[in-house]
């Protein structure tokens, strides 16, 4: 038997099918792109991107030559998003991305009437725009008309399950994706849902990821090249299904995920206390393993690492795509063994907690005329991880202890980028060998719902593709504890001037 996962992120979907054991027989990817209609707006078009998508889906069954062999299939995706449709799945609309400013003018309201402290005890959430529930109020306010006729609004993985055939249903992670969720008692919350006045029947049933939700249709398998009537699985939400296929399932483990979204996932059996949850803006919700918690700690730093490539070596890097290579692995070849002289404030894009800063304000520290390029890629590296561990060391006061880390993505296939990570945290980090470790999650809980693994650990031990452990050097971790103290006050001391900047330069571009 082979086992098909899908994930389906915001700018593209991959379908991948895997042996039980975890090894790629086929990989297909396709990209779409983000509507942006008016100012402070995103949104895919829900109806060509599904097309897109099971598109994608053919190409990888057709690809591995055993698509009638394939016995489950399970998705994954980016969380918030949702998809308006009908009972006899007809696409009504498209789905608002949690960037979109829509739904914004409904926070104060809800916070008012429900303060954050109360929210996280039934949600593990504070209140934020980037949710689902603001954007569903926003239909219901301006597209009263979409509302009504919406029979089930779908998380991206809950969709896609359905248009092959599955029931409405959903993950308890992305469920929790919503603000709607009561994260306790495993179900839609009552209070939420009285308090914001979306109506239950809209929403699917949600169950444990890993749970049967139905089979592939006869029509779809048909286009598929799939068997009609194998099982479709629940999934999860996409970050939940990376730490999965990188085997990052017990209490203290923590997944570093070092792509465009710098993430580190840690891992825990119990909800951690709120107080300091709450402070670091630090969210808790369903792993996609029974009786595991999980949590997200973020920014967008890795687009820093593109910025620094696209504007340092933009001519070696359209060289290096002319000649099929990648050219990461050079330019970080020319960073020096000692820490960076640099000092960077990766601000280059949106950040998550603790600040969930939207507003760019990037710094260097150090410069001169003698700084190579090297020092400054270095200082960038070391900046995103120095940035994470803001929020990494508030953990133990809520509880949660991390002693070991699993670095997954691009970045890890840098010795050195992942020996960084390890001096700056103070912790082992072992690289994962897992190419596509969401795929992968996706097809290890495809596999527990159609009886291939016994439970999460016994995919985990069938599928395990773990490669080097790189402990951190003591001395350079000394020296990076006294980095991140000079981190945290240069942080500080440049945030008023980087409004007042950031106000200076809206002036300008307004003035022309």
């Amino acid at each position: 038997m082979y086992l098909l996962g899908i994930d389906v992120g915001t700018t593209g979907c991959k379908a991948a099918v895997f042996t039980p054991e975890g090894a790629i027989v086929a990989l297909r990817y396709t990209e779409y792109n983000i509507q942006r209609p008016k100012p402070r707006t995103a949104e895919l078009d829900s109806a060509p991107v599904w097309k897109q998508i099971h598109a994608v889906i053919r190409d990888a069954v057709a690809a591995s030559a055993v698509g009638r062999e394939i016995g489950a299939v399970a998705v994954t995706s980016m969380g918030e998003n949702m998809v308006p449709v009908t009972r006899d799945r007809t696409i009504l609309g498209p789905s608002i991305l949690n960037v979109d400013h829509r739904g914004e003018e409904f926070l104060s309201d809800l916070e008012a009437r429900m303060p954050v402290d109360q929210l996280y005890a039934l949600n593990g959430n504070v209140w934020g725009n980037q949710y689902s529930l603001p954007k569903l109020l926003w239909i219901r306010k301006h597209q009263p008309e979409l509302y009504a006729r919406t029979d089930y609004f779908l998380h991206w993985a809950a969709f896609v399950t359905f248009m092959l055939g599955g029931e409405p249903a959903v993950d308890f992670s992305l469920a929790n994706r919503s603000l709607l969720f009561d994260i306790t008692r495993e179900t839609w919350s009552d209070d939420l849902l009285s308090l914001s006045g979306i109506d239950r029947e809209k929403l699917p049933r949600p169950v444990p990821s890993g749970t049967p939700v139905g089979a592939v249709g006869a029509r779809q398998a048909e286009a598929l090249g799939l068997t009609a009537g194998i099982p479709l699985v629940s999934g999860a939400h996409d970050q939940c299904a990376n730490a999965l296929g990188c085997g990052v399932i017990e209490d203290g483990m923590a997944m570093y995920g070092m792509g465009t979204f710098p993430t580190i996932a840690p891992v825990y059996a119990s909800v951690p206390a709120p107080a300091v949850m709450i402070q670091n803006g630090l969210n808790t919700e369903h792993h996609a393993v029974p009786g595991r918690y999980i949590s997200f700690l973020f920014h967008m730093g890795g687009s820093a690492v593109k910025w620094y490539r696209d504007t340092f070596a933009a001519e070696e890097h359209r060289a290096a795509q002319e000649a099929g290579r990648d050219l990461y692995g050079d330019l970080f070849s020319e960073m020096p063994a000692r820490p960076a002289p640099v000092l960077v404030l990766p601000r280059f894009a949106p950040m998550g907690p603790p600040d969930f800063e939207d507003r760019p304000w990037a710094a260097m520290l150090g410069l001169s005329v003698e700084t190579t390029r090297g020092e400054v890629l270095k200082g960038i590296v070391e900046g995103n991880t120095l940035a994470l561990n803001l929020s990494v060391e508030k953990l133990p006061k809520a509880g949660v202890e991390v002693k070991e880390f699993r670095a997954v993505g691009g970045g890890s296939k840098s010795l050195q980028g992942v020996q960084i990570a390890a001096d700056i945290l103070g912790r082992p980090m072992t690289r994962s060998l897992v190419t596509e470790a969401g795929a992968l999650g996706a097809a290890m809980l495809a596999g527990i719902g159609a009886g291939v693994y016994a439970h999460a650990a016994d995919a985990v031990a069938a599928t395990a593709q773990l490669g080097d452990t790189l402990e951190p050097d003591a001395r350079r971790h000394a020296v990076y504890q006294e980095t991140f103290e000079l981190y945290k006050e240069f942080r500080t001391r440049t945030a008023d001037l980087a409004d007042r900047w950031n106000d200076l330069q809206q002036r300008v571009m307004e003035q022309g």
